[in-house]
């Protein structure tokens, strides 16, 4: 449903937007359905009746400003705060009798409990500081899981998790069996949709809205996007079926400056990228349009009948004209727009909510609320990434407990090599979607700042944008989350493999990356990388092998190519002079034991355990050959060929999905003829299912890929020694 016809297609004011504050009517004209609504407004008139009313008594600015100097100070001393009402809710119901005053103390009581709780077992932090409000209005108005409300992005849900009957699990959060870091619907009725990746949000409440109205049913859909998920492209795809569709639909942007994460630069924190979030700043600063809209108001009131009609479009136009991409925009999409909105005045959210929840049939409506993220605890507001996400920390402070290591991760590792081939080669370029500081390239991006591209959380757009710099004659590096290329694989094959364009994929937490679960488990990239019919597909074994790979990716400008390399450290190899890897002969991989009866074929950084295993099984006599494949595209044929040739058993080893190296192995040997005599072969990988968040060591134990397991199936496949097995005492 258009907001009016009278701007229709025309985009220009998008991109020129120069100030709009608007305290938005959800309107209509002779085109539109005929009903007005500026809950804003409403609840400011509220306030000023209740004054006029009560001549005496101190106005309601007063009044709030009496509140805030007796507002007590939030408990962060690491002790256990004093929570008398949020002891009292046990589920979202026990809410519904509350007091304005006293939702404002739970959501305080909120941030207290949240920093005592993280800072003892790490997660994210910030996003959910910021939404203590929001997240009591919304639960104070709406009825959960009647009601449905989706948190996008899911780190912003801790708070709905404390109100929603899982406070006692809190201490488990991100830990083996405990709760998870992000929205899980078998872990609670109130989770109406998982949500770990971004943008996701408004495209299934439109299904569940959709899905209700074909069921008849009466329940309301809340989608709330924030902290940088409304730059997708997919956000923009679902508002804009939602306002053709006209299904009830309430979507709260929850807009907290946050674009990037985690927000820091090496320097600091770093403004939010796109132009999205420029226009979104007009909106919050500016008055100009409430005073127009509050005009418009006063004379639809004194004139009515047929000038209601002429009040509306001039009110629409002085949008179009004032608002260019706030509003405007989205009400161009169909949708009706309330705000800005302070997402921490208690009194307006429940107000504003309150309202939107009873209007019959109003489509689907968005209220642009703004936060801060942070909120409410210093060191958070005062940190360059907000404290994003973080480990173990102290309360009173916000200093954070980091365990030391000898060694850098192998993010860093990448980071500094990549530096060491741009300062060689001016081509060079960096890419990430809304990552500089989870892939590293923040370092890039303090050297070489014309050279490095964030263009927000769009990693579809990332890779074609990847695409048309090599088109160009530069090189891309890509660097993306394993987990989250899966959200571009079609531009990964039809942008890039399909046109051959040298673009390169820098893959991190590839492998089972510890408390972020499934969601981020990067399990799938070999599998969907190296099934491309152009692309070469490495891992490296540890940190040296990275830097090489990176040279070698430099190297290659024919085709495109990729890499993948764990969360977490390096080993402590020996690391090139200034950073500079050596491209290595593509194809080709390692021996790094020689051997008799086995060979054990590693691909990535799991390397690492078939030597331990390698080291396991001489303590029972067995000799085994270990490999680094180094490439899974393509393999190294000569290599497998001999030690299919010569080992009773060959065992290939991946921290991946299956139908990935093995699966190729397999092809391999069997094209070959090389299963057809005696050889022994088996192919160890993560198991077919998704494993849950917990440490690393627990998780790739339970995917039983320690070098114990390895070891016990090289003793299993030759069937002597059986004793050995009970001695490795595999759990």
């Amino acid at each position: 449903m258009a907001s009016c016809s009278v701007l229709k297609g025309n985009f220009s004011p998008m991109l020129h937007s120069q100030d709009g504050f608007s305290l938005s009517r959800l309107s209509t004209s002779l085109h539109c359905k005929k009903w007005k609504l500026n809950v804003v407004a409403s609840a400011q008139d509220h306030n000023a009746d209740e004054d006029k009313n009560n001549p005496g008594a101190m106005s309601s600015g007063q009044q709030k400003q009496e509140k805030l100097k007796v507002k007590r100070a939030l408990n962060f001393s690491g002790e256990k705060p004093s929570t008398s009402i949020l002891d009292t809710i046990n589920h979202p119901k026990h809410m519904k009798n509350l007091s304005i005053e006293e939702l404002e103390m739970l959501a305080d009581e909120l941030r207290e409990e949240l920093v005592y709780v993280v800072s003892k077992t790490g997660g994210h932090l910030s996003a959910s500081l910021g939404v203590a409000e929001l997240t009591v209005a919304l639960h104070h108005v709406f009825n959960t899981p009647d009601d449905k409300i989706i948190w996008d992005v899911g780190h912003q849900a801790y708070p709905h998790k404390i109100l929603t009957a899982r406070r006692s699990r809190m201490h488990s959060i991100r830990q083996t069996s405990g709760l998870a870091g992000f929205p899980k619907r078998d872990e609670s009725v109130h989770d109406a949709f998982g949500a770990g990746h971004s943008s996701t949000s408004i495209s299934a409440g439109l299904g569940m809205a959709v899905a209700r109205d074909l069921l008849r049913k009466n329940n309301h859909v809340i989608a709330v996007i924030g902290d940088g998920a409304m730059t997708a492209g997919q956000a923009y795809e679902a508002m804009n079926n939602a306002g053709y569709l006209d299904s009830n639909l309430i979507i709260i942007l929850n807009d907290n400056n946050q674009v990037s994460l985690p927000t820091a630069t090496v320097d600091g924190p770093a403004p939010p990228v796109g132009a999205l979030s420029k226009a979104l700043k007009r909106l919050q600063s500016s008055r100009k349009f409430q005073q127009l809209h509050q005009t418009a108001k006063a004379i639809t009131e004194r004139v009515g009948g047929q000038a209601h009609e002429i009040a509306a479009k001039v009110d629409l136009y002085l949008r179009g004209m004032i608002n260019g991409l706030g509003a405007c925009f989205f009400e161009e999409l169909g949708l009706h727009y309330i705000g800005p909105v302070d997402g921490h005045n208690m009194e307006e959210l429940v107000h504003i909510l309150k309202v939107v929840k009873a209007i019959p049939g109003q489509g689907a409506v968005l209220i642009h609320i703004v936060t801060e993220k942070g909120k409410g605890y210093a060191p958070a507001e005062a940190a360059a990434d907000k404290m994003h996400g973080v480990v173990k920390f102290d309360p009173h402070s916000g200093k954070q407990l980091k365990s030391k290591s000898s060694t850098l991760s192998y993010t860093q590792y990448f980071a500094e090599s990549l530096i060491a081939e741009a300062e060689r080669d001016d081509k060079i370029v960096a890419i990430h979607a809304a990552m500089g500081g989870g892939t590293g390239l923040n370092l890039f991006q303090k050297r070489f700042p014309n050279r490095c591209f964030d263009v927000g959380i769009a990693e579809q757009h990332a890779v074609t944008f990847a695409a048309g710099l090599a088109t160009e004659g530069l090189k891309p590096f890509c660097a993306i989350y394993s987990s989250f290329l899966q959200r571009a694989f079609d531009q990964v094959v039809h942008d890039v493999d399909l046109q051959k364009l040298p673009v390169r994929f820098a893959m991190d937490r590839a492998g089972l990356v510890g408390a972020d679960g499934p969601t981020h488990c990067g399990a799938f990239d070999t599998t969907f990388m190296a099934c491309l019919p152009n692309m070469v597909v490495m891992a490296p074994s540890c940190e040296r092998e990275l830097m090489n790979m990176v040279a070698t990716a430099a190297a290659i400008d024919d085709r495109p190519s990729c890499f993948r390399y764990p969360r977490g450290n390096g080993i402590g190899s020996i690391i090139p002079p200034f950073n500079k890897g050596i491209p290595l002969e593509v194809g080709k991989g390692r021996v790094l034991e020689e051997g008799t009866r086995v060979a054990i074929l590693g691909y990535g950084t799991i390397v690492q355990s078939c030597v331990a295993a390698s080291h396991l099984l001489q303590r029972f006599g067995i000799s085994a050959t270990v490999v680094d494949a180094r490439f899974c595209k393509p393999l190294d044929g000569d290599l497998i060929r001999q030690l299919a040739r010569e080992h009773e058993v060959l065992l290939t080893v991946e921290e991946g999905s299956i139908g990935g190296f093995g699966s190729h192995v397999s092809h391999f040997l069997a094209l070959n003829g090389l299963l057809d005599g005696t050889l022994k072969w088996r192919a160890m990988m993560l198991p077919d299912r998704y494993i849950d968040h917990g440490s690393q060591r627990e998780q790739i134990e339970e995917a039983g890929l320690t070098s114990k397991h390895i070891a016990a199936t090289v003793l299993a496949l030759i069937g002597e020694n059986k004793d050995a097995l009970h001695q490795l005492k595999l759990k």
